[in-house]
């Protein structure tokens, strides 16, 4: 430990009265300048002291949070299942699922219900209640900017537009004409099809004329890999757009968690059930007033549960087919509106040509004929671009079933 340093010695001198003036001035001066040296070193050991002071009071203050961290335990995030008669309550932990039975102190036992969020410490002791928060997961799956699709950019499944808009836009846009009729709108729409068929362009086209909060989430995301993650996404979705109503809530991939269910005893499949058995549970609980929608599509109609397709849940099941050689035409003519197109390109040949193309795939097309454009150094497209561009196309799924046979046959 070091030591203080000692006080300087007190300059003390015996000045003879009888001196002569001058030699008595010059001794007083002598004095002062034995002060001045004495106030010197007493400033310095006052500066010395004040920094050590200082590194002290660092230490210490450094010492008290170490302190006040060693005494604080980490909380945990658990739900309130059930406030007992006796001032107990049942906890039950986010993440494992444990289920513990806990006392409540006396100043927040009036204040906990069920359901509540709280803050628990490794004893699951409740050491003080959260305010109700929805899923960030949730959050981000709403949709604030419109979708830049319209209507007017969906070709070949008029009829589908219409059934779509009559369940969905119209019930939010017009409620009084279903309760003059004396009817309730459908509660829900599922789109089924091939993939590029144009579903999920219908559900942006819907989110785009409505100014109903549109929430999208894909089947794939409420697939979790912890017990009770999947069910509990599901819940706060819609507990969103309860909150956010009127709104429009979009499924896509439904099948991912909507699979007709098995005996299988694996967790992962356990847990997929529980997920769907919540989204049946939320769809049933909606009141028909036209607030709150719901849109699914799927590309794999033939493997939903036969539960999730009742009347009640999907009132109305469209099917988004492959286009006719019209729908065909006008696709073709929807996807090349912005591009430069030479007077010679004949779309009602083309429409005949592409039997069988999907939506997505004459779409791919009138790209693909751009590039052969650019790749000619001419900012017009011709017919013959398209022509090479099926070509293209052809030959590129052929050598696909190729490989893929050859690669089987390995």
């Amino acid at each position: 430990m070091s030591r203080s340093p000692s006080l300087p010695d007190r300059p003390h001198r015996d000045i003879d009265p009888d001196l002569p003036d001058d030699e008595r001035l010059e001794a007083l001066r002598g004095h002062y300048a034995d002060l001045v040296d004495v106030h010197e070193q007493l400033e310095s050991q006052l500066e010395e002291a004040e920094d050590r002071r200082q590194g002290l009071r660092e230490k210490v203050d450094r010492v008290e949070r170490e302190n006040e961290t060693l005494k604080s335990s980490s909380l945990y995030i658990a739900t309130v299942e059930d406030v007992m008669d006796d001032g107990e309550v049942v906890v039950k932990q986010h993440g494992n699922n444990q289920e513990v039975l806990t006392e409540v102190s006396s100043r927040m036992a009036d204040r906990v219900e069920a359901g509540d969020r709280v803050a628990v410490n490794d004893s699951f002791a409740i050491q003080r209640i959260l305010d109700a928060e929805t899923d960030a997961r949730a959050q981000s799956m709403e949709i604030t900017e419109k979708p830049a699709v319209g209507y007017e950019d969906i070709g070949g499944i008029d009829e589908q537009v219409r059934e779509v808009r009559e369940a969905v836009e119209q019930p939010l846009a017009d409620p009084e004409i279903f309760e003059e009729v004396g009817i309730e709108p459908p509660s829900g729409v599922l789109l089924y099809g091939p993939p590029g068929t144009g579903k999920t362009m219908l559900a942006k086209a819907v989110a785009n004329k409505t100014d109903a909060t549109f929430i999208k989430m894909a089947g794939s995301e409420l697939v979790r890999k912890f017990i009770g993650e999947g069910s509990r996404l599901v819940r706060d979705l819609f507990e969103m757009a309860r909150e956010r109503e009127p709104a429009i809530i979009f499924i896509d991939e439904i099948d991912a968690i909507a699979t007709t269910r098995t005996e299988s005893k694996t967790s992962g499949d356990a847990e997929v059930q529980r997920t769907m058995m919540q989204l049946l549970s939320e769809m049933d609980g909606f009141e028909a007033r036209g607030e709150i929608r719901i849109i699914a599509a799927t590309n794999r109609f033939d493997m939903l549960d036969r539960a999730i397709l009742r009347p009640g849940r999907f009132d109305r099941l469209i099917e988004v087919p492959e286009p006719d050689r019209d729908g065909r035409e006008q696709i073709l003519e929807i996807h090349s509106r912005g591009m430069n197109v030479a007077d010679d390109v004949e779309f009602a040949e083309l429409a005949d040509d592409t039997e069988g193309y999907s939506g997505a795939e004459i779409e791919s097309l009138a790209t693909e004929a751009g590039m052969f454009a650019i790749r000619n150094d001419r900012e017009e497209v011709r017919h013959q671009d398209f022509l090479e561009a099926f070509e293209k196309i052809e030959n590129d799924d052929s050598s696909d079933v190729v490989s893929s046979a050859g690669y089987f046959y390995q």
